[in-house]
């Protein structure tokens, strides 16, 4: 197995600037460092999976033990913000609440393999906006060279799915609207427990009971915010690529805006909910 493309124990914690670091900016990074450090569990469905393809077992390996180092990364630099957390006891807390269920399964729940690609081209391709995104709003810059760390990883993570994807479509053959339809279906379960639940595993008291509703909103009125429209565009032009259509059309320029319009809309609407409760 490979070793990863960057060494966490290089990023100089020492060195992180207290004066540019705000509260909400601490809790998305403590959500962030649950869902990348349990990316192992999604590596061992994906090589049953892929049972009889050594090649792309070895790649998702080296692709676990990198998002494993991104979760350690960006929770050693919110326990080094935050000593009171501690991001194992975090991380059974998230494990403990929340269950993939598919994660035994030997064949995709996608239906093909190629189609467990299209859903995996469309989670690097929301990491990399995300990390991107909160690399350039923020100021504080050990979180700045962690997050271009793992923007880049993740967008070469994104290419080795899309080239496995094209492997699997000469065998298989899945049309562009059924890769639309998987891609616009994970895209979907990007609100569904995961992301909400590890806010709350990462933020809430002992005494605090989970609520999806409650939760959901309180990752995304500060999780959203820290996009700009350029992250906005890539993302779009990556789930075009991945479901083979031209990023640059006239119909990936409208999508990309209607896509920002919905990030601030969202945004607003879970600030107005979170003001009114």
């Amino acid at each position: 197995m490979s070793l990863p493309h960057w060494d966490m124990n290089t990023i100089p914690y020492d060195k992180i600037d207290m004066s540019k670091v705000t509260p909400d900016l601490i809790k998305v990074v403590k959500a962030a460092a649950l869902v990348e450090y349990n990316a192992v569990a999604y590596s061992s469905y994906l090589e049953k999976v892929f049972a009889d393809d050594p090649e792309f077992q070895e790649m998702s390996r080296c692709w676990a033990t990198e998002e494993v180092q991104h979760g350690k990364s960006l929770g050693k630099w919110a326990e080094t913000v935050d000593p009171s957390w501690n991001l194992e006891e975090a991380m059974a807390k998230f494990r403990a609440g929340y269950k993939i269920e598919h994660l035994n399964n030997d064949v995709s729940v996608r239906g093909s393999r190629s189609g467990e690609m299209v859903a995996r081209c469309m989670v690097e391709t929301g990491t990399s906006s995300y990390y991107t995104a909160i690399g350039t709003s923020t100021d504080e810059p050990v979180l700045k060279e962690i997050c271009a760390k793992i923007a880049g990883d993740e967008f070469r993570h994104y290419k080795l799915f899309y080239d496995t994807l094209n492997r699997y479509l000469k065998k298989e053959g899945m049309s562009r609207m059924q890769r639309l339809k998987i891609a616009l279906g994970r895209i979907a379960e990007s609100e569904d427990d995961e992301l909400s639940y590890a806010f709350f595993a990462a933020n809430a008291n002992d005494n605090e009971q989970y609520d999806r509703k409650v939760w959901s909103r309180e990752y995304m009125k500060r999780a959203y915010s820290y996009y700009q429209e350029p992250q906005v565009d890539r993302a779009v032009a990556m789930v075009f690529k991945a479901c083979g259509f031209d990023p640059k059309g006239i119909a990936g320029k409208g999508i990309s805006k209607l896509a920002w319009w919905l990030i601030q809309k969202n945004v607003k609407n879970a600030e107005n909910t979170a003001k009114a409760a």
